[in-house]
């Protein structure tokens, strides 16, 4: 496996100097490419749906702190018995590829709690490392105080999922992992657990040679441009 990574580490530091797409919608070329190599892989190109949360500490993080990251989003609850750590794991797995290339400091991944009420701040801060995932460039968020305890639930419907109470207090839900480009377009979907890890990697890396949308400065930037 290290050998592995050592090989996939100098392929992508390669392609990381490699110069940038130059089309209009960087991920034109780099969808229809992943979408004939990975059958999981679903292309979107819209506006990710925007965040307020709150993670383990209760310090308030948006999706916009992110805006210069490609984020590797998903939701879970820490309780699940089946499906979420795997999914968790998996994630690990792909940021243990990213850590050793170029790319660590480009990627940003997220975690979002749909249990805030059992998810506290202790369940929070162990989950990471009961599954292999780094702190140095992963977080887990969860509702902010004041904010209803369905707001993560709902978060996860504007992406397109559902987490569905039971009975015995589970949640049914599905397993997206999604891939959100700079400047917060939503790029793409990974569906279920049997995509290739190192597809995913490969995807992510071009969209950091991509060039970087261009963002609308604020009315604050602009501002400051006065003075």
């Amino acid at each position: 496996m290290r050998s592995f990574r050592a090989l996939l580490a100098t392929v992508l530091a390669a392609l990381a100097f490699a110069a940038p797409a130059s089309a209009h919608h960087p991920g034109t070329n780099l969808d229809e490419v992943m979408g004939d190599k990975e059958k999981y892989f679903q292309a979107i190109d819209k506006p990710a749906p925007s965040f307020e949360l709150a993670d383990a500490e209760g310090r308030r993080v948006r999706l916009s702190d992110f805006a210069d990251k490609i984020v590797v989003l998903h939701f879970i609850y820490a309780s699940c018995p089946d499906v979420c750590p795997l999914h968790a794991e998996k994630i690990a797995e792909i940021q243990t590829l990213i850590k050793d290339t170029p790319m660590k400091g480009m990627v940003q991944f997220v975690t979002i709690t749909t249990d805030p009420a059992n998810d506290t701040a202790e369940v929070m801060k162990g989950y990471g490392p009961a599954h292999g995932l780094d702190s140095s460039n992963w977080i887990f968020l969860t509702k902010q105080a004041g904010q209803p305890e369905d707001v993560t639930r709902k978060l996860a419907g504007e992406y397109g999922l559902k987490f569905v109470k039971t009975e015995d207090g589970l949640q049914m839900h599905g397993m997206v992992t999604h891939i959100i480009d700079r400047g917060g377009r939503l790029a793409a979907k990974f569906h279920g657990l049997r995509f290739e890890p190192v597809n995913m990697v490969l995807y992510i890396n071009g969209l950091t040679n991509a060039q970087a949308p261009k963002r609308d400065r604020s009315l604050w930037e602009r501002m400051k441009d006065w003075f």
